[in-house]
């Protein structure tokens, strides 16, 4: 494990980030939880980037957020969840008290709410994590907006029905689901035995176990014996790639070949070449470099500073996704200086601000992300913000590209299954949950 300072100030010279000491006390710390080695590295590597990259813009551009500069020590995890809880051990009083965490794994935001909850730290478990978190009362903080991993099934689901013609078409086919067995990959299981019972379709599950994700050849095997409709995926890491390489092998078409929003960066596609072309994900965000923000950035690279060794990166949804991250961290903690001064904010305060978060279209386009991320209004009641879901993304060979508009999530699935979790969560844990009203 190794933990390093990521200070990006206006005045940095061109030795990188990695080089860059760190900054004053009085700058905003945010530790950044990343995994750069291991099995999980290709995924991890351009998250950490982006997030990284999009902070070192503010400083770079406008000398911080109101002057207040974003100190950023990362600390590297592994993707190992008592990594990533000693991870937040180190950094959280770090620069006189962490701001706000986003672990980047499922398995370590579950370890870290009762911890973080305990220190008055928010989680923003940005599209991953415990899903009945959305609910504030219970979770105050933790937040998983702009969507959670159960609106994301069922919009997925959703899309697939869409594509034969509506939900009605669902009956009688068949799914494969592959997924880490891991956290993670069992998150959207309770909302996919949910919408099989309701739709009448049968989903067949293949676990891949995080020691051999390179090894899921007689799974594939048995994918081409079994002759699903769909293939839907819940990969991270060194099983992205492996899986459209075993599908391409076996000829499944990748058309009908959808993986999450996680499994949706160019570590799933590189490696099986032209045979990756059509393959499909969710993604909660827009692709490519054509954002006013992006100019920003490329600016600043051209100064000598950024995180990515190669641009080409920027074109990685990966990559995207931690600008998405750090962009919504940013508008956050402007949120908590608009009612405590443009100071060091802490970690009770940005709670209430990532709580009171109104990221309106208009607000989107002052920071040129226009067409990139879609308007968010967080709540006490709802965590989860009131979110239009997923786009489909498609890899066309060199390029991704959105192909689908906004699929909405099933709330009358998913709110059902929030009420039912967080009130076990809330009596097995003595949590009386607080009132929004």
């Amino acid at each position: 494990m190794f933990i390093r300072k990521v200070a990006i100030a206006a005045a940095a010279s061109a030795i990188g980030i990695a080089g860059i000491a760190a900054t004053a006390s009085a700058d905003q710390p945010v530790p950044s939880l990343v995994y750069r080695t291991g099995a999980y590295a290709p995924s991890g590597i351009p998250l950490a980037n982006g997030y990284a990259d999009y902070f070192a813009m503010i400083n770079h551009r406008d000398g911080g957020v109101n002057g207040v500069k974003i100190a950023v020590e990362e600390c590297d995890t592994g993707y190992a969840t008592d990594r990533g809880v000693e991870c937040y051990d180190r950094t959280k009083g770090s620069g006189g008290g962490a701001t706000v965490y986003s672990p980047w794994s499922t398995g370590i935001t579950y370890a870290l709410i009762e911890k973080a909850t305990a220190d008055k730290i928010p989680i923003l478990s940005m599209g991953y994590g415990r899903t009945s978190a959305a609910n504030g009362a219970v979770f105050p903080y933790v937040f998983n907006f702009p969507a959670t991993y159960w609106s994301q099934a069922t919009s997925v689901v959703q899309y697939i029905a869409d594509q034969m013609g509506g939900t009605d078409q669902l009956k009688g086919k068949r799914i494969a689901y592959i997924y880490l067995d891991h956290p993670y990959g069992k998150e959207p299981i309770p909302t996919l035995d949910v919408l099989a019972e309701k739709f009448g379709f049968t989903y067949d599950k293949y676990p891949v176990p995080p020691a051999s994700m390179t090894e899921q050849k007689s799974i594939w095997l048995q994918v081409r014996k079994t002759k699903p409709d769909w293939a839907v995926m819940w990969g991270w890491g060194a099983m992205n790639g492996t899986a459209v390489k075993e599908a391409s092998n076996i000829r499944f078409p990748m058309d009908r070949f959808i993986g999450n929003w996680w499994s949706g960066g160019n570590d799933a596609v590189i490696p099986a070449g032209d045979a990756s072309v059509g393959y499909k994900s969710a993604t909660f965000h827009g692709v490519g470099t054509g954002f006013g923000a992006y100019k920003d950035i490329e600016a600043m690279y051209a100064a000598g500073l950024g995180a990515s060794k190669d641009m080409a990166e920027h074109n990685n949804p990966l990559w995207a996704r931690g600008i998405a991250n750090a962009a919504y961290v940013v508008e956050a903690i402007r949120t908590a200086q608009a009612k405590y001064g443009n100071r060091q904010i802490s970690g009770e305060e940005m709670r209430w601000a990532l709580e009171n978060l109104d990221l309106t279209e208009a607000r989107i386009s002052e920071i040129g992300l226009t067409g990139f991320i879609p308007p968010v209004k967080v709540t006490c009641e709802n965590h989860e913000g009131d979110n239009p879901a997923i786009l489909v993304q498609q890899w066309k060979g060199d390029k991704w590209e959105i192909i689908s508009d906004w699929v909405p999530a099933m709330k009358d699935v998913v709110q059902p299954l929030i009420a039912q979790e967080s009130a076990q969560y809330a009596s097995e844990n003595n949590i009386t949950p607080r009132s929004c009203s």
